[in-house]
């Protein structure tokens, strides 16, 4: 463990978050790392709990309670503790393909869990993880190390968000030819254009990417599998296809007036920014991207994406900004029916929230809301909309709560740009049917429970695309399981070590 009386000893220190007013002047990364004396003495608070929950990754009451790439927290708390670096890296990678994603986008699903939290406050294992890959890049742990024998097997993954990324670079370790194919202009898939450069720089990626491709692995960008290239022509290539396209049906709305201009889903504004920014070096070029310039934005959505659009539209210089959830807030903190080491069921204020209410004054969020109907100008745009009040209420034969309307509550408030974050729906039909998998109730790739492989023979899924939206971490589990799987379809047998 750590230092056994560390958590007595020391407060929890995390990366320090430039100030509001400045960081919305600029796209990049905000957050300060600690100095290595400060994240040796954070390790120093891990007590190595006889059940670490941290790293547990189980779902309890429907939610995930610790990491579920089962990273072994304790241990490389403690190798930091002792000055280990090194180690600690090798530790961190045992379990975990691209720490430098996740030290800057999980959500610490560990900290969570965290025994301390019962008295306390969580190690700051997050903060520790970037400080061992940015470490390890700094010292050259990081670097590329070929595989020196070939099976002579080749996979094609399709698709190369963290769960295409992962089952790829686990593939490759174990010698098989592993070629990804990405329909976008870049590599990276959620990572690239799903992420906003403010929680993840777009250099980060690319920097693991050459270290991949200097592995072995091929990319091909431009490629889109349904449409480019057949299913038959890829089956016929390889031996083995993953299919990682993401659950990216964006959930739409339906009320009148949604076909008015200046309404977009959340995802295709995120990402004309990051082109727009990559295109002209990390500056915005008018005319190159959906702007919030001057405008009354509305984001219909609670969850993080929403969130990365209401930090966005702040940078682009919106007037105002305005984020319905549909949902009450959350309590500030755990109830009794939420205990530890369930996930905590709080009110989550995140960067872009703090960044509004910084700007404009107050917290940007309207519970309980949704929208009854958007008003056009004369030109078709969107310039106005109808919001109404939601309740509680229960079904009387399904017994299940649902949100209604509130009689009487409808308010009318000015927009000209309005973004829908309000989820995605699973997988993209064509790919689905080009493929002849088959889909469940909710369009993602059926397979048997625990399992990766489709109803076709050869044909393999992860991530997204197999377990719904979710998050990162589960992401690159999916990819690592699915390359198990492939891999005893290969070989009869599996030397990969995934936990």
């Amino acid at each position: 463990m750590g230092k056994a009386t560390g958590f007595m000893e020391y407060e929890r220190q995390d990366k320090l978050a430039e100030d509001p007013k400045v960081r919305i002047r600029h796209y990049r990364e905000f957050h300060t790392p600690l100095s290595k004396e400060e994240q040796e003495r954070q390790g120093a608070r891990c007590m190595a709990c006889g059940v670490p929950f941290c790293q547990a990754g189980k779902m309890i009451m429907g939610m995930a309670s610790g990491c579920p790439l089962h990273n072994l927290v304790p241990e490389w708390n403690d190798l930091i503790y002792h000055g280990n670096w090194e180690e600690a890296y090798y530790r961190l990678k045992k379990t975990n393909n691209f720490p430098e994603f996740t030290s800057r986008v999980c959500p610490a699903l560990c900290e969570a869990a965290c025994t301390c939290t019962l008295n306390g406050d969580a190690v700051s294992a997050k903060a520790n993880e970037y400080g061992i890959i940015e470490n390890a890049y700094e010292k050259g742990y990081a670097k590329a190390k070929p595989v020196k024998v070939r099976t002579g097997k080749r996979v094609a993954v399709v698709g190369s968000g963290p769960s295409g990324l992962a089952a790829a670079d686990m593939l490759n370790r174990r010698g098989h030819s592993v070629t990804v194919f990405e329909r976008e202009d870049r590599i990276g898939g959620l990572l690239r254009y799903g992420i906003p450069n403010m929680k993840l720089e777009k250099q980060i990626i690319d920097r693991k990417l050459a270290i991949m491709e200097e592995e072995g692995i091929t990319f091909v960008t431009g490629c889109n599998i349904g449409k480019d290239k057949k299913a038959s022509e890829l089956l016929g290539e390889f031996d083995r296809v993953i299919l990682c396209c993401g659950a990216s049906n964006p959930r739409d709305i339906k009320v009148p007036g949604r076909d008015a201009g200046g309404i977009y889903f959340a995802v295709d504004f995120l990402k004309s920014t990051t082109k727009a920014l990559w295109a002209n070096e990390m500056r915005l070029k008018d005319g190159t991207y959906i702007s919030a310039k001057g405008k009354n934005v509305m984001v219909i959505g609670g969850g993080d994406t929403g969130n990365d659009c209401v930090g966005t539209s702040i940078r682009h210089g919106a007037k105002s900004v305005l984020q319905l959830e549909m949902l009450p807030k959350a309590p500030d903190e755990r109830g009794e029916t939420n205990p530890w080491p369930e996930w905590p069921r709080v009110c989550k204020t995140d960067y872009g929230q703090v960044e509004a209410a910084a700007v404009f004054g107050k917290d940007p969020r309207v519970y309980q809301t949704t929208v009854r109907e958007f008003k056009k100008d004369k030109e078709g745009n969107v310039c106005k909309a109808v919001l109404v009040k939601l309740e509680s209420k229960k079904d009387e034969k399904t017994g299940r709560i649902t949100m209604a309307e509130v009689a009487g509550s409808e308010y009318m408030v000015d927009t000209d740009l309005v973004l829908i974050a309000a989820g995605f729906l699973g997988s993209e039909s064509y790919v689905t049917r080009e493929f002849k998998v088959r889909v469940n109730e909710r369009t993602n790739v059926d397979t048997l429970p625990g399992a990766y492989q489709t109803n076709v023979e050869r044909v393999f899924t992860a991530g997204d695309m197999h377990r719904g939206q979710s998050l990162v971490v589960w992401a690159i589990r999916e990819g690592r399981e699915a390359a198990q799987e492939v891999d005893i379809s290969l070989m009869g047998y599996t030397n990969m070590n995934i936990q």
